[in-house]
């Protein structure tokens, strides 16, 4: 059983910390699992594992509904918010914003749980935070 299917079914075993996990695996080339937080369920967290890594990703928003004119400032935000972030960080991948979070292939299932919760939290917040810079 690989590690991606093991997480599936762990995780919709588990509450953490009041929270619970719905889980669904994505079929594509390659193996990705969508989690949905209970409570902080409006951005979902895209899973994936690698050999080095399991990477946490959730999409804020397309770079077509920033407007042209706040585009500088809502890189400059999301800089000086990035550190005040915990477990979660800004980028851009493809065209899109997110927020992300790496660990370990050997982290515990607490600190999968941990960082999938505060990733959740981090993402909910930092949408309102970019809100104004919103078409």
């Amino acid at each position: 059983m690989n590690q991606l299917h093991e997480l599936t079914c762990t995780l919709g075993e588990i509450n953490f910390e009041g929270h619970t996990f719905n889980c669904l695996p994505i079929k594509g080339s390659q193996q990705v699992l969508q989690v949905l937080v209970s409570e902080l369920d409006e951005l979902p967290i895209y899973v994936t594992i690698t050999d080095t890594q399991m990477l946490c990703i959730t999409y804020l928003c397309h770079k077509n509904e920033v407007r042209d004119d706040k585009r500088a400032d809502l890189n400059t935000s999301m800089l000086e918010m990035n550190v005040a972030m915990p477990l979660s960080s800004f980028a851009i991948v493809e065209d899109y914003y997110v927020v992300f979070g790496a660990l370990a292939t050997t982290s515990s299932l607490n600190d999968i749980c941990k960082e999938l919760v505060t990733l959740a939290a981090n993402a909910y917040d930092a949408l309102e935070a970019i809100e104004e810079f919103l078409n």
